[in-house]
């Protein structure tokens, strides 16, 4: 049976198979997504190999994603060439993310700043919005379950002579249930409302030109919990948070010679988060209902009170890439660009301080060979220096390499990059009696080093992979342990681990797929776990489709004690 190859933009900024990447690559298509009956992210990457998820609840509690032992923020979130992660908070928030027109999500795992610069320590997140085919296509959808759960949606896609455009529309209401354990008293559901809409339209023009506008749009309202002052759980009463996002990517293609083209890409992120609590909650340790107190807690932690909370975050991220691909031979492609990035962030806070209103930004250089020997020896080498406004320069790199034998469907590879996390507006600014930031902080550092195999037998229906990986993390930003109210660069912390994995294609209707991971992470101060990272992972899958459209899917996911 004849496979086709899964292609890859994020390894290199260059469409690559899978097969020529020498960094660790997966890719989640929309088609499986769809085919799983997933319909959101945040649940769609539990598919992929050894990424930590972690969820504060149900649908619309704060959801992030840590690669190989790094934190959330050491994670780059990319939507259609757009960076995402937040500039107060350093990481992204998956929990309002539905899986509605999706061509693919592109997972890389180990440091990549090489390519994408700050925040991608750890790995980088792409996901791309599809495309519209030649064959014109209409679907529509309402579902309904349990907490009172609907979802409605529907999708559109074609091309129209030089045009193409796919659209999407989604609705998720749910009445939902309390993200503090019921077991403990809570009686208030903690609602979540959910609107997206996306778009990707494109026009080909003379000389194989290319236009394209991506864009994506959601809105949420989640309801919240509070705590008492002394810190117990507090079932919240009218606690809520709205959130509301706009991402615009648009995009120029065009060759300039037969061995020289360039790609123009600009973008923007804007996300406007407002929150406030109720004026009353239930202590779930002592059943008491508690009133809001904004003196509650000071000097002495109370039990009969909660602290009032209102706040309004509002950030911007602005991106420009100028990026030229040169064919030197057909062996060898150089890859060269520039790239601007800008960060805007307002965050009030309600314990009296805030993050006043400030821009970060930064240019980059970057330039990175690719050589492909009579397609059995890969070689991937780059070099970037960014240059900031706030802090100075950061220079990293990436060197890769990967031997494909052919006659024995094998493929070795293996890499070493360095990759770097600017400190976020709130690390640097925020002002409050309690926490104060701090101007003088220096990026974030990591080294990482990962080698692997992946081997395809019974002509490609049985793939086997497994991979080592190291990394040492320095600069990591922490309280400082002297006033505990400000923070500096005293973190250091290393992680390695093994990742197996098992695809196998054992009809033309059944499948099954396994994964383990083994992640062990340390504090090198304290000798310590780092926190909140499972040791070991592992996932079972089997697929069988009778006939089209009915497919039956059975999935289990084992995370380890964190």
């Amino acid at each position: 049976m004849q496979h086709l190859e899964e292609v890859v933009v994020s390894a290199t900024k260059t469409p690559l198979p899978v097969s020529q990447v020498t960094s660790a690559v997966e890719v989640i298509t929309g088609k499986e997504l769809e085919g799983k009956r997933v319909k959101t992210v945040v649940d769609g990457l539990r598919l992929a190999q050894g990424l930590a998820v972690f969820s504060n609840g149900g649908p619309g509690s704060n959801a992030t994603v840590r690669m190989r032992g790094a934190f959330s923020r050491h994670t780059l979130v990319v939507i259609d060439g757009v960076i995402v992660n937040s500039p107060t908070s350093g990481d992204f928030n998956f929990a309002n993310l539905t899986t509605e027109n999706i061509e693919r999500i592109e997972i890389l795992r180990g440091a990549q700043s090489m390519l994408w610069g700050s925040d991608a320590v750890g790995g980088v997140i792409s996901i791309v919005t599809k495309r519209g085919g030649d064959r014109p296509t209409a679907s529509a959808y309402v579902e309904y379950g349990s907490f009172a759960t609907i979802r409605e949606g529907a999708e559109a896609s074609g091309v129209k002579g030089p045009f193409d455009f796919a659209l999407a529309v989604s609705r998720w209401d749910t009445s939902n249930f309390s993200a503090i354990n019921y077991r403990r008293g809570a009686a208030e559901r903690d609602g979540f409302h959910n609107w997206n809409a996306s778009a990707r339209l494109g026009v080909a023009l003379p000389r194989d030109t290319r236009l394209e506008l991506d864009v994506r749009w959601w809105q949420s309202l989640f309801n919240t919990d509070d705590f008492a002052g002394n810190g117990a759980p507090a079932d919240g009463f009218g606690s809520r948070q709205r959130t509301r996002t706009l991402i615009l990517s648009g995009k120029l293609e065009q060759p300039v010679t037969s061995w020289w083209s360039h790609k123009l890409t600009v973008g923007r992120g804007n996300e406007h988060i407002v929150g406030s609590n109720g004026p009353l909650a239930r202590n779930l340790d002592t059943g008491q209902l508690i009133p809001s107190d904004p003196d509650c807690g000071f000097p002495t932690p109370a039990a009969n009170c909660f602290f009032p909370f209102r706040t309004n975050i509002e950030f911007l991220n602005h991106r420009l890439e100028w990026q030229h691909n040169l064919e030197v031979t057909k062996a060898m492609l150089l890859t060269a660009g520039y790239q601007f990035r800008e960060e805007q962030g307002d965050n009030p806070d309600a314990f009296g301080g805030s993050q006043p209103n400030r821009i970060n930004s930064s240019h980059a250089g970057f330039a990175q060979a690719q050589l492909n020997l009579f397609e059995r020896l890969l070689v991937t080498s780059g070099l970037r220096q960014d240059r900031y406004n706030l802090f100075g320069d950061a220079t990293t790199y990436r060197v890769g390499g990967g031997v494909l034998i052919s006659e024995t469907g094998t493929k070795l590879r293996a890499s070493y990059s360095t990759g770097f996390r600017a400190p976020t507006l709130n690390d640097l600014f925020f002002q409050s009696p309690f926490f104060v930031g701090n101007p003088n902080l220096k990026p974030e550092k990591s080294q990482s080093w990962d080698a692997g195999i992946d081997q395809r037998l019974l002509g490609g229906r049985l793939v086997l992979s497994a991979g080592y990986f190291w990394n040492r993390f320095r600069n990591l930003v922490a309280a400082d342990p002297v006033t505990f109210i400000t923070l500096v660069n005293i973190g250091l912390a290393a992680s390695k681990g093994w990742e197996l994995g098992c695809e196998f294609e054992l009809t033309k209707q059944l499948s099954a797929r396994g994964q383990y991971t083994y992640t062990l992470t340390r504090d090198l101060h304290t000798g310590r776990r780092l926190p909140r990272w499972p040791v070991d992972q592992a996932s079972l899958g089997l697929s069988y489709q009778p006939m089209d459209p009915v497919r039956i899917n059975l999935d289990y996911r084992f995370v380890g004690a964190r």
